[in-house]
């Protein structure tokens, strides 16, 4: 077995790939830009070699430094994670060229089956069931509006090089195309070095199913039974589990010999996926593309099948034989993913950069509750990379009691100091359409076509609210009553009557003091609280009435915001007579900022589209903004004239930063 092995990516990742190799007793090798100098993946590395500045462009991708980086530590093989180099052949000729094992497939798979438009054509020829489309190079936007003209709309323009959601657009008219073509082509070189975009057609109310295949260098390929992708938004995804609810047996083994039978006919070997589109209708497939690399959604095939992923491509790479049949894997219980972004889904999902204040993820469970990580807290969300935080993956016996356990462990996962999408995922766990399985990939945007508000979710038990709300205020106000040197005979003693005020609505309680806790009277009932939290604690653990109860707190202010099951509520408790105060305090108009074109996140000025005095109409492009390698074109919500650009290209933006002035 392999001695040394040198880790090509950063990350949760390269932190993953670190544990199966120390579990293997193989040393690892880290590489680091200089804006990941203190990350996890370098302190959990038993050696590290830093390859240059913070863009992937002059670190991650650069081939020739990864493999310098090999010749000093010697590292035997390299694994590329997903991402970066993990699908370029080139890389993989380079290493073989130099003696290092490149552990994923060899270069012919990787061209024949890591590029879309390659990989279509061959599925083709092998009469596999393909997309409508055009698979040639398409010159610029112009010939890409005849194309799709040609094909019909709607249309999906994709780069051949893509991954991760990277590089593509869905069009539905000419001027879509246009636009979107030059997006994707963008995003594609800066992303993979490559701006090729190919046309096909989009199928509409899809669903996103793919096959793990695994192949040895021995002729060996089996399949680890498929995942269901199809929660995504803007072409992402956010939730993936394994099996899917929506296939039955035969359609299940249709689609994983197909899959196999793709993987002989490029002899493949190491670890990839074959993903499909599948009708919601008929259960039709279409072969969609192969990645011939590991995939971020890893985790949910190893705990149905038992199988380390990552150990079987090291062992491929090494040379040996699976050590299994195809009629020997087994497909145990159920498992989810869910995907936590630096983003913020009440800012339209926009990126979210900056030192993670606290970040304490759930307790794993061997076995139920799995984290995939490569941050701590007091690190850095950066700019310049992805912004996945962490994997949260649970697993159970079924579908309904895996959806309840990502439930629970999503409660308990605290971030602070950036935003987080953890409140989108508790709302998807509670979908009417994800919880019955009749879903595709259009549910998030019709769910949510103007974007994920606090407001789409109410709790279903606002009484609950109200009593936690009563309940920490009490517990902060005896902790005030304990505080040393007060003056004797004036002691300050909380009173056990308050007001909670929730969505604008003043709520009377009563909170008195028991053995571990509180009894609140709410409206005529009793809420027995019991719980050991403490001022300041992000999570207040307990039980309601003999019901667990796990929630989390966070002071903003004087409020107290509370989050449960996707509901974000904000509650200020006060006394009897604040509250009358409160009920005539005048409503605070927000200013005008109408005339202002501001940055809706922290983010690079890639382009100013107007000049001052352009006259501009509704629905044209005024800027463009990218970071964590997607671009955000900002467009005019109404007819306006620039008066002054306050922001130049090139510029480091912070949020609400104008940008642009109107008159």
């Amino acid at each position: 077995m392999f001695k040394k092995i040198l880790i090509a990516n950063r990350g949760e990742i390269a932190c993953r790939v670190i544990k199966t190799a120390r579990k293997m007793g193989i040393k690892t090798v880290a590489v680091y830009s200089d804006a990941d100098r203190n990350a996890s993946h370098v302190e959990m590395a038993d050696e590290s070699v830093c390859i240059g500045p913070a863009p992937s462009k002059e670190s991650y991708l650069c081939m020739d430094k990864i493999i310098a980086a090999c010749k000093q530590t010697g590292a035997e093989a390299v694994h590329p994670g997903y991402g970066f180099l993990s699908e370029n052949p080139a890389f993989c000729a380079l290493l073989e060229k130099e003696g290092i094992i490149f552990i994923g497939p060899k270069p012919h798979a990787m061209e024949a089956m890591g590029d879309k438009i390659a990989s279509k054509k061959l599925a083709m020829a092998a009469k596999v069931n393909t997309i409508p489309g055009y698979t040639d190079v398409i010159k610029d936007a112009d010939e890409a509006v005849r194309i799709a003209a040609g094909i019909g709309y709607p249309v999906m323009i994709k780069a051949s090089a893509g991954g991760g959601g990277k590089g593509l657009r869905v069009a539905f008219n000419d001027k879509e195309t246009h636009e979107g073509f030059q997006s994707c082509t963008n995003e594609a070189r800066n992303s993979f070095g490559d701006d090729r975009v190919f046309i096909e057609k989009y199928i509409e109310e899809p669903r996103h199913i793919e096959i793990q295949v695994l192949g040895d260098s021995h002729g060996n390929v089996v399949y680890l039974w498929e995942r269901e992708c199809s929660l995504q938004r803007r072409h992402q995804k956010v939730v993936e589990e394994a099996p899917s609810p929506f296939l039955d047996a035969k359609t299940r083994k249709a689609m994983g010999e197909q899959a196999v039978a793709l993987a002989k006919a490029v002899q493949y070997q190491s670890a990839g996926t074959v993903e499909f589109v599948v009708g919601g209708k008929d259960k039709a497939f279409y072969f969609l593309e192969m990645n011939t690399r590991l995939q971020v959604e890893h985790p949910v095939t190893e705990f149905i099948t038992g199988l380390d992923l990552v150990e079987q491509m090291i062992r491929v790479a090494y040379g040996e034989k699976l050590a299994f049949k195809q009629s020997e894997i087994k497909l145990n219980g159920w498992a989810i993913e869910c995907r936590i972004n630096a983003e913020d889904p009440f800012r339209n999902f926009l990126p979210s950069i900056g030192r993670l204040v606290r970040y304490i993820p759930p307790r794993e469970i061997p076995g139920h509750v799995r984290v995939d990580t490569g941050v701590y807290e007091g690190g850095e969300i950066s700019m310049y990379y992805d912004p996945m935080i962490a994997k949260l993956i649970v697993h159970a016996a079924t579908r309904e009691q895996a959806i309840t356990r990502m439930r629970d462990a999503l409660n308990e996962f605290v971030i602070r100091g950036v935003s987080s999408n953890i409140a989108f995922q508790a709302a998807l766990m509670q979908n009417p359409h994800y919880l019955s399985g009749n879903f595709n990939t259009g549910l998030i945007g019709e769910t949510y076509p103007k974007g994920f508000n606090a407001a789409d979710l109410p709790h279903d038990d606002p009484a609950m609210l109200v009593a936690v709300g009563a309940a920490i205020h009490r517990s902060y106000l005896a902790r005030n009553a304990s505080i040393s040197g007060q003056m004797p005979g004036h002691e300050y003693e909380p009173g056990n009557d308050f007001v909670v005020l929730l969505n604008n609505i003043q709520h009377p309680v009563v909170a008195r003091p028991v053995s571990g806790g509180y009894d609140i009277s709410y409206a005529g009932d009793t809420y027995k609280m019991r719980s050991e939290w403490q001022f300041g604690q992000p999570l207040y653990q307990g039980t309601l009435n003999g019901t667990p109860l796990c929630m989390q707190v966070e002071r903003v202010g004087l409020r107290y915001r509370l989050c449960h099951w996707g509901t974000q509520a904000d509650l200020l408790v006060m006394t009897a007579h604040v509250a009358a105060m409160q009920k005539l305090m005048p409503h605070k108009v927000p200013p005008d900022l109408s005339r202002f074109l501001l940055s809706p996140m922290p983010g690079l000025l890639r382009e100013v589209a107007v000049a001052p005095g352009q006259e501009v109409k509704a629905g044209e492009k005024l800027a463009v903004i990218e970071a964590m390698k997607m671009e955000n074109v900002l467009k005019a919500e109404q007819d306006c004239v620039v008066s002054k650009l306050a922001a130049k290209v090139g510029d480091s933006l912070s949020v609400d930063q104008v940008i642009i002035e109107f008159r």
